[in-house]
């Protein structure tokens, strides 16, 4: 995830230029801080840890598994498809398959931490409500 954000960051592509891209990147930086926010204090550490303290199952929780990679992918996607160069695409894919490998992961030890987790996630979308 790292290397296709920096990649975008060198290439002066991590943000977008269109309204309607801007819009969607204002609203995965609220969704992203309204997230970290009921994740509570545990979330803003590199090293967090999804299985301590608890399911979180409220606020953005409610409607996505993931929102905080969901969040990370919304504001990527609408950069990529604002710049609509190769580089651009290439590096938000990236940045999926490391936010991909990180959900299944943390999902796992989920699984094995919480029982309730498997209902949670029986109704709940990992990114994309009523969809993915």
């Amino acid at each position: 995830m790292v290397v296709g954000l920096a990649w975008l960051l060198e290439r002066r592509e991590l943000l977008a230029h269109s309204i309607p891209a801007q819009v969607i990147q204002v609203a995965a930086a609220l969704l992203m801080i309204a997230a970290r926010v009921t994740f509570g204090v545990r979330s803003f550490h590199a090293a967090a840890n999804p299985t301590q303290g608890g399911l979180v199952t409220h606020g953005p929780y409610s409607w996505l598994r993931h929102p905080i990679y969901a969040a990370i992918l919304y504001f990527i996607w609408s950069t990529a498809v604002d710049h609509r160069s190769v580089q651009s695409v290439a590096a938000a894919l990236l940045v999926t398959a490391g936010a991909c490998v990180r959900m299944y992961a943390e999902e796992s030890l989920l699984l094995t931490t919480y029982p309730e987790y498997a209902a949670y996630r029986a109704r709940t979308a990992r990114v994309i409500p009523f969809v993915l």
